[in-house]
Order: C-alpha cells, then sequence, then structure tokens
C-alpha cells in the first residue's frame, strides 16, 4: 500500500516539474508606439510575462520611424532589465507619426537608455531576419500592434547572410502564429490596416501560416490604466508616467484608455481561452483599407468575448501594475 503512495506522489512531483518548466513563448514584438500609449500597456504586460517565465523576449521592433521611437523602446526594455533586447526601425517605407500627447518627451529625459536615436539600430526587417534564422523551426509567435510594413517587406526579403531561405520561405519554416491587432470585425475600417493598406492587403494575402486577429471591436470595449496611475505604491515607472500624463488628455479615456495591443499581447503568450472564443475563415482587404470576413476560408482567425470586458479589464490592470524585481 506504501508503495502505492509512493508511486503516486512521485507521478505528482513529475507532472508538476514538467508543468512548471514548461517552455516560454519566443515573440517578436512590432509596434507603433508613439502615436497612441495602449502600446505601453502591451510592452509592459510582455515584459511581466517574461518575468514569470511565460514570455522570451527575441526583439521589440517599431512600424514607424519617428525620431526616438528607438530610445522609447530602449527605455522600457532597460527598466524592465532587459536592455540587451534587440530593436530594429524601419529605414523605408514606414509612416512617420508624431507623438501628439509629448509622452515620449517626458521619458526620454527622465529614465535611462543607451540607445538615442534611430540610426543607433538596424533595420527591422534585418532583425527579423536575425532572429528568425536563429530560431528553431516553428517556435516564433510575432505580436504586431502597429502598421504591417515591416512584415510585408520580410515576405519580399531575399537570401542574406543570416539565411539562405527568402522571406516568405524563412516565415514559413520559422513562424509559428501571427497575432496581429488590426481589422475590425466581421466587417469595418481600422487604423493600423488603412494606414499600410498596400503592406496589409500584401501580408494578409500571402503570410505562409496561420494569423489570429484582435479587432478593434474587442480593445475598446476594455479599459486600463486607472488602477495604476492611482497607485501610489509605484513610483519611478515609465508606465505609470505615461498613462498619467496621457488619459487626462482626452475625455474617452476618462474610465481608463482603451486596451487594443494590451490583448494582442495577452492571446500571444496565455492563447485566447478563457477570455475569448474565435471565429474562423479568412480576412479581405479592400483597396481603400477597409476589411470584411469571408467566413469560407480558411487560416485565419478572429477573437470573440467570452468572459465580459470587466474581467478581462482587471487582469490587464493587474499585469500591467507589475513593477521589475
Amino acid at each position: 500500500m506504501k508503495r502505492k503512495y509512493l508511486f503516486i506522489l512521485i507521478l505528482l512531483i513529475t507532472f508538476q516539474i514538467s508543468f512548471s518548466q514548461k517552455k516560454p513563448v519566443a515573440v517578436i514584438f512590432d509596434t507603433d508606439m508613439g502615436p497612441d500609449y495602449d502600446d505601453v500597456g502591451a510592452i509592459s504586460i510582455l515584459h511581466t510575462l517574461a518575468d514569470s517565465g511565460y514570455v522570451k523576449i527575441l526583439a521589440t521592433v517599431s512600424s514607424t520611424k519617428y525620431e526616438g521611437v528607438s530610445a522609447i523602446l530602449n527605455v522600457f526594455n532597460t527598466y524592465f532589465k532587459r536592455p540587451e533586447i534587440p530593436i530594429g526601425t524601419p529605414k523605408w517605407d514606414a509612416s512617420v507619426l508624431k507623438d501628439s500627447q509629448h509622452w515620449t518627451d517626458t521619458l526620454l529625459v527622465k529614465y535611462p537608455h543607451r540607445i538615442k536615436k534611430n540610426s543607433d539600430v538596424p533595420d527591422a526587417v534585418e532583425v527579423y531576419r536575425k532572429i528568425l534564422a536563429f530560431s528553431p523551426d516553428s517556435s516564433v509567435t510575432i505580436v504586431t500592434v502597429g502598421f504591417l510594413t515591416n512584415l510585408a517587406n520580410l515576405l519580399e526579403t531575399k537570401a542574406d547572410q543570416y539565411s539562405s531561405l527568402p522571406g516568405k520561405e524563412l516565415v514559413r519554416r520559422k513562424v509559428k502564429l501571427l497575432v496581429s491587432m488590426a481589422g475590425s470585425f466581421p466587417s469595418g475600417r481600422e487604423f493600423n490596416i488603412f494606414i499600410d493598406s498596400v503592406a496589409s492587403k500584401k501580408v494578409f494575402r500571402n503570410w505562409p501560416g496561420n494569423i489570429l486577429f484582435n479587432g478593434f471591436e474587442i480593445g475598446s470595449k476594455i479599459k486600463t490604466g486607472i488602477p495604476l496611475i492611482r497607485n501610489e505604491l509605484i513610483k519611478n515607472s515609465p508606465v505609470k508616467d505615461v498613462f498619467r500624463i496621457c488619459i487626462p488628455q482626452s475625455f474617452e479615456d476618462i474610465n481608463g484608455r482603451m486596451s487594443w495591443d494590451e490583448v494582442a499581447v495577452l492571446i500571444a503568450v496565455k492563447g485566447y481561452s478563457p477570455w475569448f472564443s474565435i471565429e474562423e475563415g479568412k480576412i479581405i482587404i479592400e483597396d481603400d483599407g477597409s476589411n470584411k470576413w469571408n467566413y469560407n476560408g480558411s487560416g485565419h482567425s478572429y477573437i470573440v468575448f467570452s468572459k465580459t470586458p470587466g474581467e478581462i479589464e482587471e487582469l490587464l490592470n493587474k499585469l500591467m501594475m507589475r513593477q521589475p524585481e
């Protein structure tokens, strides 16, 4: 009898060890950080999940090239004790969107960062090719919460010093999943798609793998940031500073900022369940940058609510308030 209990105990311990040693999700984070600031909540959640062992952050790249975006990414990576994370910005065919709320100015003065300007970092597509080339097959999750410019350019690359594979084949071999905060479902016209609709159409027509969409209608119902700025225990935090500066500037943010990008990170790392379910099919991009959904297609899916927005909001706020150890 004692042997039986001992055997069961060994099985439980083995299961617990194997569960706790689950491989972290390898993520490349592609952002248009600066024009909006839900990207800040997203990168903070990404680092929080990395602190808990759920994520390995392979790179943080920008899909806009306003001067200062590379330094801002380095501010957050440095604050969260990962200053070595590779950063890239587009050198061509990118939208130059300015920070109209001027939170980037405050952070660049207040917080340490080794990278000072965009010329200090390589092209975002070069970062993609280098990271993917040295990654195991089917291991990388790409989270894009901005424009599809970098990914469109990646698909068109040719063999280089990092890989003999052209861009599309490199993606096919190395990328496990693309999670994209883009579109409005089942149809609509959303900012990230229409701002570079040519790139969006190119990516969503030719991407050689599965794409999971987090649409505008999801994040618009989830408001975050108020508990963060009210938390008096959190001091000297660039994340708190951004929400503290920006929330009062817009009446629509009185209950918190809409949280499109935070949701994208959550589902990329933890999966869409139990917070969401999915509709399968394929996105269609029109010439004017609007989108519609083909339910008879395959390879694409978009999330719909399974839990209430309030429940998801509570989780995201909690993740955003964690400070680096």
